[in-house]
């Protein structure tokens, strides 16, 4: 349905239900009348994460506002008098558009986020000339999110391409994830490619099934299915010197082989490898125990006593999902996090509403741009390290601080009357020292009579349940170990080997992986690494956006090896070692190097190994092109 083909009073009500701040931006490219860029139509500033939809204007703007777009979609065949806006013009908007002034480096990030402008690496020359130097397909591990921005880029430009995929769909954590509650905890609209289909998301933090759906759907409609080898294990790859091509040894239904290829990516990312917790004891429990990550299909939870290990981000989904099902319910919890309520996580989005973003002109762009800005960048001031604060134990300075006020008063007023449970859930370090966890029901749960939160150590697994350091016992059915997985891994678990064959587990060991730009690492020529080392986020953001940067840079790195008759290229150590300096400089400034606390984006040497201290558009920034400066170059055999 197109948007003037939309009955009338449908339309009105479809505007009814518009977030004003994104329909005056569509008003505007559709008018090119610049009065909707003056006053009185200027939105006040909103920073919560699902906004306000009066966006702060009086009821008589309100109205001018709706009656202007109901004309401008109701006029048949019309054309939009500003199509794509440059860079000058789209800071102009966002900035009116979220109230705030916006640096101007964001302007050519946020349009290529908002598909104004395209994001893929293009060819200087005939893709059929400069692809010819080498036919050996670029080998990517991994079907996920990472896998597919990638491969989407590699179709465009034509280069041979396979994906290794050990489970039988795409999907990557999404398709192994399946426990009561699992979803999304970034909004959809932002959780989602720049480029591709826009999904009908049934919610603004979509559920597992969806999110799913969502790539499936998106590997298809990109073309990448005929290049996918499912169930497909890697089990060892070695980069050969003479033949300077990686040979990856692969374990599939029709048995082991061995493929060469012109370059390897590991798209497998952090959150793959689950981490079973050293209890003692595991073996002997006489009913179903299981990590949360490899939740049962047929698992039944009517009536049981049920034991959760852990109180992370898969907890928090599962426990409120699953509290009412349950007979009993026993939370095994090492430490207090931090839990921000987010109003409106539960809410649907409306036929109406699915309308506006999928029919109405430039309607989702601006709305995923509000998405995008409000979990991005402006938290990040607000994690430094200020020298002159007081309370550092507490706080790292006077917003950090503010935040803190405002989730402490979260849970007194979610656990009144409760200080048993005030008591345990009220952490002591920082907020956002730890991943920040959404509160969709999670206090409420933990209220429950039949529901209690145990803090102390767990001594031992018996036949019968767990049994803590205080000597209890404490009976289960089930137990359920939400532990989180081994992060620090990543690419190195694919059992790697570069020149001289030397393993990426080694150079990464003890839990200290490092790449440059978290992607390239010396001494492992063509090697690629996606969602590689601090280059999680932290402080908000997508990790779909982190694999669009990444991918930008492979391809970016293929087309110029292709274009310039290079064979194999090989970060420079120097280089490599001055970005990784900047890296832990960096993030001695910021939250996640505090010393009141452990966290998985810490090694147990304190450094910090998963996520960024960068801005989205610093990261944005160093992953444009790669710069064979930065590498040792071979050349192609003839060149």
């Amino acid at each position: 349905m197109t948007a003037s083909s939309l009955p009338m009073q449908q339309l009105q009500a479809a505007i009814a239900e518009a977030d004003l701040r994104v329909l005056l931006m569509v008003v505007f490219q559709l008018s090119g009348d610049r009065r909707w860029l003056a006053e009185p139509f200027r939105p006040k500033r909103d920073v919560n994460l699902i906004a306000a939809n009066d966006a702060g204007f009086a009821a008589a703007e309100q109205a001018e506002i709706r009656a202007a777009a109901i004309e401008l979609l109701s006029t048949p065949a019309r054309q939009a008098a500003i199509s794509s806006p440059d860079d000058s013009l789209t800071l102009e908007m966002m900035r009116w558009c979220l109230g705030e002034n916006i640096a101007a480096e964001y302007a050519p990030m946020m349009r290529e986020e908002m598909a104004f402008t395209d994001r893929h690496v293009r060819w200087s020359t005939a893709p059929s000339k400069a692809s010819t130097t080498d036919t050996r397909p670029v080998i990517i591990v991994g079907a996920g999110a990472s896998g597919i921005a990638l491969a989407a880029n590699l179709v465009k430009l034509a280069i041979p391409f396979i994906i290794l995929e050990k489970n039988p769909q795409v999907g990557g954590t999404w398709f192994e994830n399946t426990y009561p509650g699992c979803g999304v905890d970034t909004p959809n609209h932002a959780y989602s490619f720049s480029f591709g289909r826009r999904n009908n998301w049934s919610r603004y933090f979509a559920p597992q099934p969806e999110i799913h759906a969502y790539l499936t759907d998106s590997a298809a409609d990109f073309g990448l299915l005929p290049h996918i080898r499912f169930r497909h294990q890697v089990t060892a790859a070695t980069w050969s010197a003479e033949g300077l091509c990686w040979q990856v040894a692969v374990s599939g239904p029709a048995g082991d082989e061995i493929i060469e290829g012109r370059a390897l990516v590991s798209a497998i990312g952090q959150l793959s490898l689950p981490s079973m917790p050293a209890i003692p004891g595991q073996d002997s429990f006489n009913g179903p125990i299981f990590h949360s990550s490899r939740w049962p299909d047929d698992l039944s939870l009517s009536g049981k006593r049920l034991a959760v290990v852990g109180t992370g981000a898969s907890a928090m989904q599962i426990v409120p999902t699953v509290v009412d099902q349950v007979a009993e319910l026993q939370i095994f919890q090492r430490s207090a996090q931090w839990a921000r309520p987010i109003p409106h996580y539960h809410d649907p989005i409306s036929p109406l509403s699915q309308w506006l973003l999928q029919s109405v002109p430039f309607y989702a762009p601006w709305f995923r741009l509000t998405m995008l800005w409000r979990y991005g960048d402006g938290l990040l001031p607000s994690l430094r390290k200020d020298p002159d604060w007081a309370f550092p134990d507490r706080s790292l300075n006077r917003a950090n601080d503010r935040h803190r006020q405002q989730m402490t008063a979260h849970i007194y007023q979610q656990l009144e009357g409760r200080p048993d449970l005030i008591a345990k859930c009220l952490p002591s370090y920082p907020p956002y020292g730890k991943r920040i966890l959404l509160d969709n029901g999670w206090y409420e749960a933990i209220r429950h009579d039949h529901v209690s939160l145990q803090t102390d150590a767990i001594e031992a697994i018996t036949a019968t349940g767990l049994k803590t350091a205080d000597g209890r016992d404490h009976g289960a059915d089930i137990i359920v170990l939400a532990t989180g997985f081994k992060v620090a891994l990543m690419a190195a678990r694919l059992n790697i080997r570069g020149l001289n064959g030397e393993n990426l587990a080694d150079r990464w060991a003890n839990d200290n992986p490092t790449a440059y730009l978290g992607i390239t690492v010396p001494g492992f020529p063509n090697l690629f690494c996606m969602q590689g080392p601090n280059t999680g986020l932290g402080h908000g953001g997508s990790a779909i956006f982190q694999a669009e940067c990444q991918a930008r840079y492979i391809a970016s790195a293929l087309v110029v090896m292709s274009e310039s008759n290079i064979a194999a290229i090989d970060v420079n150590q120097d280089a490599h070692d001055r970005y990784v300096a900047s890296v832990d400089r960096a993030h001695e400034q910021l939250i996640w190097t505090h010393p009141g606390m452990s966290t998985y984006y810490r090694n147990p040497a304190g450094r910090v190994v998963s996520v960024m201290p960068w801005r989205l558009v610093d990261y944005w920034q160093m992953t444009r092109q790669l710069d064979l400066a930065d590498y040792q170059l071979t050349p192609a055999a003839g060149s």
